[in-house]
């Protein structure tokens, strides 16, 4: 399970990512984290966005609510999501 930290409605989880991956996935845990492959690279915060953007559509929300707040530069990143109630993260949760 993933470990996910709350505070009021925000809640925050690590993610350790693969970029340039042959096929998109959420999926499994690495070390304690999500593991999320997107298909573009690590080039201009590229794969940040579709990290974003893969979370969002996993759980049925706007891109504008996940936001990654540590390690933009590396695969290992901290995302945050706001307005967000513990219901709503079960599709991740199942997958971790």
């Amino acid at each position: 399970m993933i470990p996910i930290h709350w505070s009021n409605e925000t809640c925050t989880f690590d993610v350790h990512v693969t970029p340039k991956a042959k096929r998109a996935s959420i999926g499994g845990m690495h070390d304690g984290a999500l593991r999320v492959a997107v298909l573009q690279p690590a080039d201009k915060g590229k794969a940040n966005k579709a990290v974003a953007e893969s979370i969002a559509s996993t759980l049925g929300i706007a891109k504008s609510r996940v936001e990654i707040i540590r390690g933009h530069t590396s695969r290992r990143k901290t995302v945050s999501i706001h307005d967000v109630k513990r219901i709503d993260l079960q599709p991740l949760i199942d997958l971790g």
